[in-house]
């Protein structure tokens, strides 16, 4: 029954602290997600890079996700290798320091964490404040979990299982090693899964040797996270999650082998060998980024002969989509029709974000070849409303009953809005980057970040809306609609900075004043209308109110008398 009891705290303790960083990544990434491109790519040398993927794991908590996003920057031409990989290099020394910071006995500061982000996650409206609310209260639940892990130990340490298991995993260090590695990829966590290697030693439910082979097996299984998690991506994109395998898994077999075959007498003899344990993470990850970072341009040979581009993505080019999902088989069922056409609407989503994305790009640097591709990219998302809406029309209407009828109804009108979102980017703002160009004129350095913060959020809601289109889910559209309504408010601020800019006399802001206003406004409208897929999901559950009038006028007038 003790071992029952056992399992079902540890089991408790286990998920709370996956739960507890999960929730304090998701929401820095809800507050701050539409600035990692920037914070990734404005990094001009190796070390730079690898500072930036540091202090973003420290952030995220994740390593991995550094990883991943490191991999979607090099997939679209945005990043190059070497940076990729340093990027992803410092993320491991990040994920590492994250370890280091939450070891500390902060037992005292929970109450706190969780009344301040309470508060501020249930009382306050604006987005920001809210998603800090969600960071603090997800602190103080990686405490809890951590004291429940201790607690959950207690009542077992004095039996005989768990001693003779501790002397076999010291014994064995390569079990340890595996088991350490499959514990970091099931949670999908390294810094969860080495935070519980730390608190198993510190409490002296397993010995030093033994948490540390885990914690060797967790940087292992942590480095094949990000490879599992990109094996449907091309190749460029799988180069650096594969590289990061090579040289960390390859780190830590050996640095495995060296522990358990020389004396570490000084990590052993330490007085807390939790805290000898993080020392011994920290000096693994960091040694790891020292020796491998010089190298990245002589790894990028080695990856690209073991992952080669294929021919068909060589000759494609950057802004082709793959074809048609509309399935005219599936006409007579309702189901599978409305399937086919989220699957063509979602097609069409990313089209119009492959438009979007090199728009601040081509502001700041003339690429003719590139907003001409842009353009003709918009011809397709134009025939794809055709299809879309030849393929509404040969729908018959007695197949469906009157919540699918709607449900197509309203699929074809988000159709209609994406399409006016491509002619924003190709009749509006590709007209203001050639102005810009031919004019030979700058934006002001406040104006420009902006644009910078405006495209940034944008960008964001674009996969927001995506992930909407998808799965129909309520809290996902009220963000949406929410960040439609920031979006706004960033245009409006922006507008006002600018006409203070202009009373001030600053020249250039004179020089690219209707630039500025109108790439702005078509920012706000572009927003609009990929927002509007959140709408008829907030009507379904009653969320939206009719009108935002006054519809008492005498009664407002008499309170005013």
């Amino acid at each position: 029954m003790a071992i029952l009891s056992f399992l079902v705290h540890l089991a408790g303790a286990t998920m709370l602290l996956l739960f507890a960083v999960r929730m304090v990544r998701t929401g820095i990434e809800r507050s701050f997600g539409a600035g990692f491109k920037r914070v990734l790519t404005e990094n001009k040398s190796l070390w730079g890079s690898s500072l930036a993927g540091l202090s973003l794991a420290v952030v995220l908590q994740s390593s991995a996700a550094v990883a991943l996003l490191a991999s979607g920057f090099i997939a679209s031409g945005i990043l190059a290798f070497p940076a990729g990989l340093a990027i992803v290099l410092g993320g491991d020394l990040g994920s590492a320091l994250v370890i280091q910071i939450l070891s500390f006995k902060l037992d005292w500061l929970v109450p706190l964490l969780l009344a301040a982000g309470g508060w501020l996650f249930v009382k306050t409206e604006q987005k920001r404040w809210r998603q800090a609310g969600r960071v603090l209260m997800g602190v103080a639940l990686i405490l809890i979990s951590l004291r429940f892990l201790r607690e959950a130990m207690a009542p077992i340490s004095g039996s005989a299982f768990l001693p003779a298991l501790a002397e076999y995993l010291a014994r064995d260090f390569a079990t340890a090693f595996i088991i350490g590695a499959v514990l970091a990829f099931v949670m999908h966590s390294s810094v969860a899964a080495v935070l519980m290697c730390v608190t198993l030693v510190q409490i002296g439910a397993i010995p030093f040797d033994a948490g540390l082979s885990l914690a060797l097996g967790a940087n292992f299984g942590s480095a094949l996270i990000p490879v599992w998690l990109t094996r449907g991506m091309s190749a460029e994109a799988r180069r650096v999650p594969l590289a990061n395998l090579l040289l960390r898994g390859g780190w830590a077999l050996a640095a495995l082998v060296f522990v358990n075959w020389f004396d570490v007498a000084p990590l052993k003899g330490s007085a807390n060998p939790g805290q000898a344990l993080i020392y011994g993470h920290l000096a693994f990850n960091a040694t790891l980024l020292a020796a491998a970072l010089p190298f990245c341009s002589q790894v990028q040979k080695l990856m690209v002969l073991l992952l080669p581009a294929s021919a068909a993505g060589q000759a494609a080019s950057p802004l082709s989509r793959p074809a048609s999902a509309l399935d005219r088989n599936a006409l007579q069922d309702p189901n599978l029709a409305i399937g086919s056409l989220k699957r063509e609407l979602l097609r069409m989503v990313e089209m119009t974000e492959r438009m979007f994305l090199p728009i601040l790009d081509l502001f700041d640097k003339e690429d003719p070849a590139t907003l001409k591709a842009v353009c003709e990219l918009d011809q397709e998302v134009n025939q794809t409303l055709a299809g879309i809406r030849h393929y509404v029309a040969q729908i018959p209407v007695s197949a469906f009953d009157a919540s699918g009828a709607k449900s197509v109804q309203g699929l074809m009108e988000y159709a209609i809005r994406v399409e006016s979102a491509g002619d924003v980017i190709c009749k509006v703002l590709a007209r203001r980057i050639e102005e810009k160009h031919q004019s030979a004129a700058r934006f002001s350095e406040e104006g420009w970040k902006e644009l910078v913060r405006m495209h940034e959020a944008t960008t964001a809601n674009l996969r927001l809306a995506c992930n909407v289109l998808m799965s129909d889910d309520l809290e996902s559209a009220r963000l949406l609609v929410i960040e439609k309504t920031e979006i706004k408010r960033a245009e409006r601020d922006s507008r006002k900075n600018h006409l203070r800019r202009l009373q001030d006399g600053r020249s250039d802001s004179f020089d690219t004043s209707n630039i500025h206003l109108e790439t702005v406004r078509a920012l706000r409208d572009f927003n609009g209308h990929i927002s509007a897929i959140a709408y008829p999901i907030l009507h379904e559950y009653g969320q939206l109110l009719e009108t935002r009038l006054i519809m008492d006028m005498d009664s407002r007038s008499r309170q005013n008398a």
